[in-house]
């Protein structure tokens, strides 16, 4: 199978350099800087599930070619834009695209650009970063790789993609019939975890003991439960529970991407977790008080990262 993974970062990085291990013939899309270091040093994983380090095919944007079975979008959702412009001469009708963004405002998006038959359902759940040398460091173990058809049919290509990815080291990956009722479910524990961690700027454990944290993040998740369940995916109880441990342990370490974006002062999918959130609070007719003060918490912050007033920047002169 032959695949292109658009970027090499944490999740790209972990995702492609297992599935090049599993036997896969792939290559990164990547930008100059990233090639450069790929080139120099090779695409290096630190796992506890294994380290990686070998050359990589990597492909320059705006050289990509056709002649993909498969391309895994492993961006971030506010880079969606770059995304369907950087893949879009790689496409072609051999071509599925696989993305495994957060939230799901990205799947009409691509069905829009490049049709419904072409666009799979996915997601990751992993927790990894990239180390300003380039190493992909995978931080625990979370190493899911989930994916589907939209309309529930376990075609072929889905299924020769699960025969690899089955076959990857480190990686525990699932075909799925119900891959937008899964979708569902992560943007329900990821917003939760969203807004708490990104409004009250501090890990699970954290909130759990402060004073009432535990019982914020529970209404958060029934919330978004609720949100979901008006969209057709009511959420499983023993799920629920799952994730009612999680925000209750006060020993817990999570903490989101978005949380360390923010904290480093970085972009966050503000528009396409919080503010999605948000607008699907209202047409529910869900209780949206903590959803409308996160999003405006994180619109805030990047007016003042914007304009360079953050601790340790430059202020811009406007």
């Amino acid at each position: 199978m032959r695949i292109l993974v658009l970027g090499a970062g944490a999740l790209g990085g972990y995702f492609g350099g297992r599935l090049l291990q599993a036997g896969a013939e792939l290559g990164f899309l990547v930008r100059p800087r990233r090639a450069a270091q790929l080139a120099a040093d090779g695409l290096v994983i630190e796992s506890p599930f294994g380290g990686l380090r070998r050359s990589v095919a990597t492909v320059m944007e705006g050289a990509a070619a056709p002649g993909w079975d498969l391309i895994l979008l492993a961006c971030k959702a506010y880079d969606l834009d770059a995304a369907i412009a950087a893949i879009r001469p790689a496409v072609d009708d051999r071509t599925a695209i696989l993305p495994v963004l957060n939230g799901l405002s990205h799947i009409e998006a691509l069905q829009r650009e490049f049709g419904a038959a072409r666009v799979l359902g996915g997601l990751a759940k992993i927790q990894a970063t990239l180390a300003p040398d380039g190493t992909v460091l995978h931080l625990n173990d979370w190493r899911w790789l989930t994916f589907g058809e939209l309309d529930g049919t376990m075609s072929p290509r889905v299924g020769a993609l699960a025969a690899l990815a089955g076959r990857a080291e480190g990686v525990i990956a699932e075909a799925v019939p119900d891959i937008l009722h899964r979708m569902w479910e992560k943007l329900v524990h990821l917003g939760t975890s969203a807004i708490g961690t990104v409004l009250l700027r501090a890990n699970t454990g954290e909130i759990a003991r402060s004073p009432g944290g535990a019982a914020f993040m529970h209404r958060l998740l029934d919330r978004n439960a609720a949100i979901a369940a008006a969209n057709g995916h009511p959420m499983h109880p023993e799920y629920i529970a799952e994730f009612r441990t999680l925000f209750a342990d006060p020993k817990g370490m999570y903490a989101t991407s978005m949380l360390r974006d923010l904290e480093a002062g970085g972009r966050i999918e503000s528009d396409h977790i919080l503010g999605f959130l948000l607008a699907a609070a209202r047409r529910a007719g869900v209780p949206d008080e903590a959803h409308e003060a996160a999003y405006l918490h994180a619109k805030a912050f990047e007016q003042r990262r914007d304009a360079g007033r953050l601790p340790g920047t430059t202020m811009k002169t406007m």
